[in-house]
């Protein structure tokens, strides 16, 4: 199968939350997409700037799985998140420290200038310049799908508008949706995954819903990262010839286990 080449940050993040849920682990929109994707079968490699601290992270079990030849290695630190929640689980507040993040977009431009032929999934979150490796998948005719960050989405989705309707698929959650909706006819895109935490997510095609899913009930223990991971587990399975709502189903259900489990710890570097 088709290897996923996964554009965007890998991090150290920090999440907060008023039950004193959260902590310090590793995350990154790129590492939770390709672990999903991995682990639902698709070969997947994180297109990422590493820092220093991170040096050691494609040797650690249980993400020595990813394929980490895309990634560049960097003298300095890496991307940290400071990621703020309130009772309902909503994203209030986002500290943000790029690191050698702030060359991810040359990066990433050198990455598709390598491998042109490549399947592709676009993270649309600062630092990356997106109009600047949009235009470039495009001029190459490119497979690629988009996923966007609540806090960025309106200037995100405003910079990637005029390659929209070339993406394969676009996932967003339902403010996302609002915003897209008011910027730019939903009808013209193929597949926009909407999601909307524990309630249906949906799939539409050029504006008409085609599947619908609910997600398993379950407690949350850790949010950030859900979206990213249904993300991966609905372009696996969608590259195995699954339908939309079989890719969905799936999709959901691996968020729903996600949200329930601990969170990626730090991992500190094996000695020796």
């Amino acid at each position: 199968m088709e290897r996923l080449d996964v554009i965007g940050n890998v991090s150290l993040d920090l999440t907060r939350y008023p039950d004193d849920r959260g902590g310090s682990r590793i995350g990154g929109a790129a590492l939770f997409v390709s672990v999903a994707a991995t682990r639902a079968g698709r070969r997947a490699a994180p297109v990422c700037v590493l820092g220093n601290d991170l040096a050691h992270l494609p040797k650690v079990p249980g993400l020595d799985v990813l394929d980490w030849s895309a990634r560049l290695q960097a003298d300095g630190p890496s991307t940290t998140f400071d990621l703020e929640y309130d009772p309902q689980g909503d994203l209030v507040r986002v500290g943000t420290d790029y690191g050698v993040a702030e060359i991810l977009t040359e990066h990433a431009l050198a990455h598709v200038d390598a491998h042109p032929r490549a399947t592709f999934h676009v993270c649309c979150r600062r630092p990356l310049e997106v109009p600047a490796v949009l235009a470039r998948l495009a001029e190459f005719a490119a497979d690629f799908s988009l996923d966007f960050f609540l806090p960025s989405a309106e200037a995100m989705i405003r910079a990637a508008a005029p390659w929209l309707p070339k993406a394969t698929t676009l996932f967003l959650n339902t403010a996302e949706y609002r915003l897209l909706d008011q910027m730019i006819g939903c009808s013209t895109l193929p597949e926009v995954v909407v999601t909307d935490g524990p309630r249906a997510a949906v799939v539409r095609s050029f504006g008409r819903q085609v599947a619908s899913a609910v997600p398993p009930p379950q407690l949350p223990y850790e949010i950030s990262g859900a979206g990213d991971t249904l993300a991966g587990t609905f372009l696996a399975h969608r590259s195995r010839g699954a339908t939309a709502t079989q890719a969905l189903s799936e999709a959901t259900a691996a968020a729903s286990r996600y949200v329930a489990a601990p969170f990626i710890p730090i991992p500190a570097p094996r000695r020796g």
